[in-house]
């Protein structure tokens, strides 16, 4: 109940003199699905990484599957409806790989799953046609016979390919990323997201840092990371993306054992991560950058994207408890 005499409008805010955690902690708890708080408490509080608290993430999980394998139920944000689409599944598995569970026969369902709706060559489509008459985000698009596309793939095949999961279908989808990676001639950020996502966790070492050496060449050409986040305005913003939507150096290196590291100078990686810890906002979250379209996907999304700022930090040896 509100305290009387309080504005109903009022969001009560966390003291500033708190760590960032603290204050991360209050906003996961005022705001965010069960899901993302049970997946705070494994990765930041008491009990942290225990096999009580990965239970928990994974109960919190499968509320979200759906009878065919998959999950749905807008466990990405930007997908409404309770019909099972790739990019769910795709956020299913990094949170399983998040607590070292990406195995088993939970993992094997969503290879089935994601078997069905692959295109012939083995590629996943962002978006498969049965999301139709449900909301979805206006810049994902939803279409009849909609391609393979490495931004749904490549995420998926990378970690299950370093979760050392082997299916049927993962030899196709490897050979599409594959080509997908080393055709990239020009890009987009959320691409080249992927595409690190996929070389990443792939078996084949050397070619994957021949392949990510040449695409980190194409990053700094483009231009598509902000490498001095005082300058912005320096930088373009991609087609369609949100104005401001930026891509930083931790945007593609997100821990420092990715190959993305290697592309940027101890200096621009610093700058980056100073910009990253400054973006904590008064409440205690962290912003969303990309393109907001309903008021509830933004409420979803922040506490997704605190968590992972938070997880990037601390990969890095910064301080946020």
């Amino acid at each position: 109940m509100a305290e009387t005499g309080a504005s109903p409008d009022a969001v009560p805010s966390p003291d500033a003199a708190l760590s960032p955690l603290a204050r991360a902690e209050h906003f996961v708890w005022l705001t965010a699905r069960v899901l993302e708080q049970r997946r705070f408490a494994y990765h930041f509080l008491d009990g942290a990484g225990g096999d009580r608290a990965a239970d928990a993430v994974e109960t919190a999980l499968t509320s979200y599957a759906t009878e065919d394998g998959g999950y749905g139920y807008a466990l990405e944000p930007d997908l409404r409806g309770p019909v099972g689409q790739p990019l769910h599944s795709g956020h299913a598995l990094r949170v399983l790989d998040s607590i070292h569970r990406c195995g088993g026969q939970r993992v094997e369902r969503v290879c089935r799953y994601l078997t069905s709706v692959s295109t012939p060559e083995g590629a996943l489509p962002a978006i498969h046609p049965s999301q139709r008459g449900y909301p979805s985000a206006p810049f994902v698009p939803v279409v009849d016979d909609p391609p393979g596309e490495l931004l749904a793939t490549g995420p998926v095949v990378g970690l299950l390919h370093r979760n050392e999961v082997w299916h049927a279908w993962l030899f196709r989808a490897t050979d599409f990323c594959w080509a997908a990676v080393e055709s990239l001639e020009t890009s987009h950020p959320y691409e080249v997201q992927a595409a690190v996502a996929f070389l990443d966790g792939v078996p084949d070492r050397p070619r994957a840092r021949a392949a990510a050496d040449r695409l980190g060449r194409l990053v700094r050409q483009q231009r598509l990371a902000a490498l001095d986040p005082d300058d912005l305005d320096a930088y373009p913003v991609a087609p369609g993306y949100a104005p401001g939507e930026h891509h930083f150096a931790h945007d593609y290196a997100k821990v420092p054992e990715s190959l993305a590291r290697s592309w940027f100078t101890d200096a621009e990686m610093e700058r980056s991560l100073d910009f990253l810890a400054r973006e904590q906002q008064a409440d205690g979250g962290w912003p969303v950058r990309w393109r907001q379209w309903a008021p509830g996907t933004s409420l979803e999304s922040r506490p997704i994207v605190t968590i992972e700022a938070l997880r990037t930090l601390r990969a890095y040896g910064r301080a946020v408890d």
